[in-house]
């Protein structure tokens, strides 16, 4: 007997409304029954009930993990009579587009509880030595995968972050407006022989830096002491050649108001909608942002991390 599921039994199936809303989700997205609880707002009992009509016709599958139990389309029996189905039932069904939107944000919250889950792991291990890890030793891992490109270093400091990126980049451009910082990022940078970093002296928000020149506009900790964050990233947005990409890693909005003496902060931190906003604003698109580290020492700083691009 064969495994693809008649003509009948899926128009049995698939003749329900909700069993139809069930389909076009597992179609998009793996989900296990209280994801689908959660999306759909129906009883549990419900849900697996559609369920199991779903996987008596072939239509669905499930796969255990841990505790749960996540359900797909079963791609080996949809045919092209299943698709052809689906694809008008999107058109009809006025709950989709809603479905599909609630779906996004059942998935996201499954990505934050598993990154939330990786921090904790990772503070436990941080503890333990590890010989040969460390994060420079990854970084620079990671910046000899990169192309050479022409990367701006804006608010650039002591430059040490600059000397990472000279390693790999055709040309670093480091912009900081302290001419003592400066000092010392060319001292350090003479004594480690990385010759392709021009230093610069000037201000986040009137780069001396010309228009259409740079593929890579880094921020790094650097963006909340600017006066008028949007003018540096719109000028961010002015020297990147069109495809070109900014990366900002930031603090997160925070309270800790002596920050403003001891570190000089004009800004305390950002918000995550506050700063997509700021960057679609600067002319940005493809704009992710979340938070990828939190400190575990009072004051619990936050880390930012920003990507975007130049269309």
């Amino acid at each position: 007997m064969s495994s693809t599921p008649s003509i009948v039994k899926i128009l049995r199936a698939s003749a329900d409304p909700n069993r139809l809303r069930i389909l076009l989700l597992l179609k998009s997205e793996e989900l296990s029954v209280a994801e689908l609880q959660e999306i759909l707002t129906m009883g549990q009992s419900t849900i697996s009930t559609h369920l199991a009509q779903l996987k008596q016709a072939g239509l669905v599958e499930d796969r255990r993990t841990g505790k749960s139990s996540f359900y797909s389309l079963n791609s080996t029996t949809a045919n092209s009579f299943l698709e052809e189905i689906l694809t008008k039932a999107r058109k009809e069904t006025p709950e989709s587009a809603p479905d599909q939107a609630a779906m996004r944000r059942v998935v996201k919250k499954r990505q934050d509880r598993m990154r939330s889950f990786f921090d904790s792991m990772a503070g436990r291990l941080g503890r333990d030595y590890v010989p040969g890890k460390s994060w420079k030793s990854l970084a620079e891992a990671l910046l000899r995968l990169m192309p050479p490109q022409t990367i701006a270093d804006l608010g650039s400091g002591d430059g040490s972050f600059s000397l990472l990126l000279g390693q790999r980049a055709t040309r670093v451009i480091a912009v900081d407006s302290s001419e003592k910082m400066l000092e010392v990022a060319r001292e350090q940078s003479a004594r480690a022989g990385i010759a392709n970093i021009d230093f610069r002296l000037g201000d986040m928000e009137e780069l001396p830096i010309e228009a259409h020149t740079v593929d890579i506009a880094f921020f790094s900790q650097s963006l909340h002491h600017a006066m008028h964050p949007q003018r540096a990233l719109e000028e961010a947005h002015r020297i990147l050649v069109p495809g070109g990409h900014i990366a900002i890693l930031d603090l997160a909005k925070h309270r800790f108001e002596e920050a403003r003496e001891l570190y000089a902060d004009e800004w305390l931190g950002f918000g995550e909608a506050e700063l997509e906003q700021m960057l679609t604003t600067a002319g940005f698109t493809r704009i992710e942002v979340s938070i990828v580290d939190k400190s575990s020492e009072t004051p619990q700083f936050q880390t930012l991390l920003a990507i975007a691009i130049k269309l």
